[in-house]
Parts: structure tokens; C-alpha cells; sequence
């Protein structure tokens, strides 16, 4: 299995972002990993020495969703206000991280976000937060948030 197989499941239109996407997180440092799943492929991309998913895109129905873990989200938490209307909602109604409720009912290496988003407070998933399709609309978010989200990370490693 590789990059080029995942490829040729990508919707033609959208090839350039995905393509684009990659070179610039392997050059910036982080390590590609590819699983399949039920729906397709499973492709993470991990950076620091904890090795940790900075983002994975995957197939749901058919169309390809970029899940971006933004652990640093309160560190630049402008970017949400940017969000479309459409994105904005899949944040609001992410589930509540149940981390945060009844911690045996998560699992124990889960970290969910707590963050301020349109003036409330959230604690919400890891998994679905920030789970988004890609769209023409949605592409220029997922590469902002992304992009944040690795500089966070790469100023952290530099601090220690």
C-alpha cells in the first residue's frame, strides 16, 4: 500500500490539495502512516518525537474527511471564527468529550479540547471536533488549521 494507491481514490478535483498537502507536511517533518479501514485508507500524519497524528484523512460515504487534531485549538483559536457556516456547526455539535464527564467511559489516552468558540465554552471530542470534508470551501480552513496546529507543535519540541 502506498501514497499513489490512496491516489486513485481521491476525487480527480481535489487531487492538487491533497498531493500539495503532503509534500509540504513531509517537509516540514512529519511521518506518513497508511492503514486501510472499512471505507478505504487511513492516512496519518504524525509529527514530534511522541509521534503523535497531527491529521488523517479518510473516506466516509465515499468522500474524503480530513480529521485535524488540534490539541493547541486555544493557541489559535482565531481560526474558528473564520470557519463557513456549514463547519462551525460540525464543531458545535461535536459530542462532548466524555473524558470530561465520566472518565471510565473514554478511553484513558484520550485528550479532548476545551476551548471558547462564538462566546461558549466547549469540551468536546478529539475524534469528531474537527472532522471535516473536503470541499473547495473547506480545503483553505483544513490547510490554515493544520498549518497552526504543526507550528504549535514544532515550537513546543524547540522548547525543550
Amino acid at each position: 500500500m502506498t501514497f499513489e494507491d490512496f491516489l486513485i481514490d481521491v476525487d480527480p478535483k481535489y487531487l492538487g490539495f491533497v498531493r500539495e498537502n503532503h509534500d509540504d507536511l513531509i517537509g516540514k517533518g512529519c511521518t506518513l502512516k497508511m492503514a486501510t479501514a472499512k471505507n478505504g485508507y487511513v492516512v496519518s500524519y504524525y509529527y514530534g518525537k511522541k509521534k503523535r497524528v497531527l491529521v488523517n484523512f479518510v473516506f466516509r460515504s465515499g468522500e474524503l474527511v480530513a480529521r485535524i487534531y488540534g490539541g493547541n485549538v486555544d493557541q489559535y483559536i482565531g481560526v474558528l471564527d473564520t470557519l463557513p457556516e456549514d463547519m462551525k456547526k460540525i464543531v458545535i455539535k461535536a459530542p462532548k468529550c466524555k473524558r470530561f464527564e465520566d472518565p471510565p467511559k473514554c478511553s484513558p489516552k484520550c485528550i479532548g479540547y476545551t476551548f471558547t468558540f462564538n462566546g461558549e465554552h466547549h469540551q468536546k471530542c478529539r475524534y469528531s471536533c474537527f472532522l471535516f470534508k473536503v470541499t473547495d470551501e473547506s480545503i483553505p480552513v483544513i490547510k490554515d488549521m493544520t498549518e497552526k496546529e504543526l507550528s504549535c507543535r514544532i515550537e513546543a519540541e524547540n522548547k525543550k
